[in-house]
């Protein structure tokens, strides 16, 4: 009887072994060729494991288990018919369809048989398994999994699932955080966020981290966005964020201060001369952190282009491993999230990352006057093995004073009249 033996592949480089967080199906299924059967994790992101072939499965594992790529994790039976309930739904499928003229108990009739096929199939672990864009949907409303009931695939929640019991409304009771009970809660910890943890700890103890903070008058940069953000989304299809502007004065403070762009291999240190930008989004998984190549060379209308693409990737567990490595420097925002103040970790092998924050109208003496303005500040946190205290904070000045003044991003950082004056 041909069995095929499903291995593990390979996410990528240096990944030597997975974690079976979901199977979507249950042992002795019928499964399609390249039918999404398992979500798995890497130590740096969550990928679907499709059927390699059409048949009846046999699972390997559990969801939970730790198997090293190339392990056989299912098998599937390629000679397996296809289960006889799924024929009559071929066959009825067509009939509304054909007797559609015909009075009303034609039909009805195919209803009394679908029921008792629903009634005995078993039930799928996929059944109440949120999507990655039901998941994000649901923990940013504070939906339980219990509360929706999933039509995808399987029952599995789709977005549109939880719009739909969002619309309806939940019953109160449902939704109480609080019973009173002394009960504790024991979640096991994803391969990426183990991942994670172990290599924040590892930044903090293998590097000489030290933040430096400045504050940024806002005031240029809004006005110049409410005058011109309809103009600029009706010419490039993307909204004009701040983010965009930072990313930008980034690359060009960079070509001032290379270091900052550099990371230590050994004994040597290595100096990219292209700058890419990796942007820190919340995902259903956790951090990610989604690179953007050659921002250098980017425009405004680019760059926010790029951010939208990769943060919905995120958002739906799409990223690839490929789109998360080789960054040179990253931007992180916690203002998002109200954050006034931070010191964001290094994202190793790199050497420095940039922390925004939220803005707040706060009083600022201009002109020997005090006036209300909105004030972000911002923190760079860096490798002192590297970058030295005087650059650091050449770095962050030249920041602050392209956002305060942006024509300077239209003359790599300088003023317009020293462009001018060859200066």
């Amino acid at each position: 009887m041909p069995t095929l033996e499903m291995k593990v592949p390979s996410p990528g480089e240096s990944i030597s072994e997975v974690e079976i967080a979901t199977w979507l199906v249950s042992d002795g299924d019928y499964v399609e060729k390249d039918q999404a059967i398992a979500e798995v994790d890497s130590d740096k992101a969550t990928l679907e494991l499709p059927a390699e072939e059409a048949g009846i499965i046999t699972l390997k594992a559990e969801e939970g288990d730790a198997i090293a790529v190339g392990a056989v994790c299912c098998l599937i039976d390629t000679s397996a018919k296809r289960p006889a309930e799924s024929k009559p739904a071929k066959t009825v499928a067509p009939a509304p369809a054909a007797a559609a003229p015909a009075p009303a108990p034609v039909v009805a009739a195919p209803a009394p048989k679908s029921v008792p096929v629903a009634s005995v199939k078993p039930v799928s672990p996929a059944a109440g398994h949120p999507s990655p864009a039901a998941r994000k949907m649901m923990a940013d409303n504070a939906i339980k999994p219990g509360q929706v009931a999933g039509t995808g695939r399987d029952g599995r929640v789709m977005k549109q699932d939880v719009l739909s019991a969002m619309a309806a409304g939940f019953d109160d009771s449902s939704t109480a955080s609080w019973g009173g009970s002394r009960e504790v809660g024991r979640v096991k910890m994803s391969m990426l966020r183990r991942k994670v943890a172990e290599r924040l700890v590892a930044v903090k103890n293998e590097t000489a981290m030290l933040t430096t903070f400045n504050e940024v008058d806002m005031k240029p940069v809004m006005d110049l966005r409410k005058q011109y953000k309809e103009a600029f989304k009706e010419a490039h299809g993307v909204g004009l964020g701040f983010m965009s502007f930072f990313t930008k004065a980034v690359t060009h403070a960079i070509a001032q201060y290379p270091s900052v762009n550099g990371m230590i291999d050994g004994k040597e240190m290595i100096v990219p001369e292209y700058a890419d930008i990796g942007i820190a989004v919340s995902s259903p998984k956790g951090l990610m952190v989604p690179v953007m190549r050659n921002a250098e060379s980017m425009t405004l209308a680019g760059i926010e282009a790029e951010i939208k693409r990769l943060a919905f990737r995120a958002r739906d567990g799409e990223l690839t491993i490929e789109e998360m490595q080789g960054g040179t420097f990253t931007i992180t925002n916690g203002g998002v999230f109200g954050s006034m103040l931070s010191t964001p970790i290094i994202n190793p092998p790199q050497s420095a990352i940039l922390g925004m924050h939220n803005i707040v109208e706060r009083p600022v003496a201009i002109n020997g006057k005090v006036e209300i303005r909105p004030v972000m500040y911002v923190a760079l946190s860096y490798d002192h093995r590297i970058i030295d205290g005087k650059e650091s904070v050449g770095f962050l000045l030249a920041i602050k004073e392209m956002i305060e003044n942006p024509e300077r991003l239209l003359f790599g950082g300088k003023k317009p009249q020293e462009v001018l004056l060859g200066l």
